[in-house]
């Protein structure tokens, strides 16, 4: 069956028309980073970046409450792609991409999980001193090797400081001991999927943000929708029954967008081909607007 086209309508415009070139009071960038040849999982090759961006015409740019229409004060600049994203060049290549982003805030659209040691890696530039790390992801990703299940290892390899690494939603049934235990070595601050029972969101987001920003660090956020509920993300292949709604997954982002340590998030573990019904790309252009509508609330 064919995509249903979207109907012209001046009175309601789409949040797609928030890409533009115009300057408002804040900017945040786009860049696609469609990893995919390292992932434990098969998985396809179609950019994920695309499917996104078009996804941001099945929505609106107004939310209720103060932040209104996010065109008032906010518009996003596409930066592009980068190419051939999991050659061993990408992280330069992606780093001259970066140059031109905006101030405010940067959306890395994946790719699998090793789009997080690509793009962190892109901005850190080997100054690791100045960055935190906070993870919303079912697992470690502290495997040995280079894959989609070793971004977090590698990053620390590279000399990103554990103290200043906080992995939120880590999930039972996810991990192995030998990595669990590699992790609690480390010093990685850990909060649980289960801790999502007892505390909101908002208030696990600002938890995660008060290590990983702490001596004014500048902090990378990895959203990997496999710490949501499986039949929420069919196109993650990894997600499990038992994760996180759809809702604690938007909460949680616009909590973490609020924050002006935090300058760049990516989304991560979307593979279209598998997606039903764009169940899981609709969900990633939602999390892309509340990240907005978060920086908008920076302002109030």
């Amino acid at each position: 069956m064919g995509r249903v086209a979207t109907t012209h309508d001046p009175l309601w415009p789409p949040a797609s028309s928030l890409v533009t070139s115009e300057v408002r009071d804040r900017t945040v960038g786009l860049v696609g980073a469609s990893t995919y040849q390292t992932s434990l999982s098969p998985r396809s090759a179609t950019s994920t970046p695309d499917a996104v961006r078009a996804a941001l015409a099945r929505y609106s740019r107004w939310a209720e409450g103060e932040v209104g229409d996010l065109a008032e004060s906010l518009s996003v600049r596409d930066l592009g792609d980068v190419l051939s994203p999991d050659a061993s060049d990408a992280r330069e290549r992606l780093a001259t991409l970066l140059a031109g982003a905006p101030r405010d805030l940067t959306i890395v659209l994946g790719g699998d999980n090793a789009v997080t040691w690509l793009a962190l890696g892109a901005l850190a530039r080997d100054d690791w001193s100045t960055w935190g790390l906070v993870t919303l992801d079912a697992h470690l990703d502290l495997r040995d090797g280079r894959s989609n299940g070793s971004p977090v290892r590698q990053l620390l390899d590279e000399g990103l400081d554990p103290r200043a690494v906080v992995q939120v939603g880590i999930a039972d049934f996810a991990n192995s001991p030998a990595y669990a235990r590699r992790a609690r070595e480390s010093g990685l601050t850990l909060i649980p999927r289960r801790a999502f029972y007892d505390e909101s969101p908002e208030a696990l987001a600002r938890r995660a943000l008060a290590v990983a920003g702490a001596n004014a660090r500048r902090v990378y956020v990895d959203l990997d929708f496999d710490v949501v509920d499986r039949s929420v993300v069919p196109g993650c292949p990894a997600a499990a029954p038992g994760g996180l709604s759809a809702d604690e997954l938007r909460r949680f982002a616009r909590e973490i967008a609020r924050d002006e340590r935090v300058v760049m998030v990516d989304l991560a573990e979307i593979d279209v081909e598998r997606d039903v019904n764009e169940t899981t790309v609709r969900l990633a252009a939602l999390v892309v607007l509340e990240l907005l509508a978060g920086v908008v609330e920076r302002t109030r």
